[in-house]
């Protein structure tokens, strides 16, 4: 069981530390970053947004609680790599440029996998259960208790 707890930690970490790789060369307005931007066809303001949503995501899923929102983390971190896919793959660049946003991909899957299996938790629940016995049945029955 540890070692299962000690392996999501040390995918989660790398996600982590690969996201906020690719983040702070956005955020800074480094060149190489702008060059990229501009081969794959996107404005450079959009490029800072980028960065800092990354960043906000990455802080998300790794402080504690927040359940909905490590969520919301997971899901933004995943639309990010996949359009990233998505452009190097349009504009033809070669496996070697869009291999990281694979691994970036496999990493946030495994990294939200483990999440999501971590003991003490039930891996299909959204936590609203617990509150769902003192919300009145008119909201429960039309989904109003979150």
């Amino acid at each position: 069981m540890r070692t299962r707890i000690w392996i999501g930690w040390m995918v989660t970490g790398l996600m982590a530390a690969l996201m906020l790789l690719s983040a702070v060369p956005d955020v800074l307005r480094i060149p190489n970053a702008l060059i990229v931007f501009k081969h794959l066809g996107y404005p450079p303001y959009l490029l800072v947004f980028l960065g800092t949503a990354k960043i906000l995501g990455v802080v998300a899923v790794l402080v504690p609680g927040l359940r909905r929102i490590k969520e919301w983390a997971f899901a933004g971190l995943t639309f990010d790599v996949t359009g990233a896919l998505y452009s190097h793959l349009s504009v033809g660049d070669p496996s070697s440029v869009w291999a990281p946003a694979v691994l970036a991909l496999a990493l946030i899957v495994g990294s939200y996998v483990a999440y999501r299996m971590r003991p003490g938790r039930d891996p299909l629940s959204d936590g609203s259960e617990a509150r769902s016995e003192h919300v009145p049945a008119i909201d429960r029955r039309f989904g109003l208790n979150t």
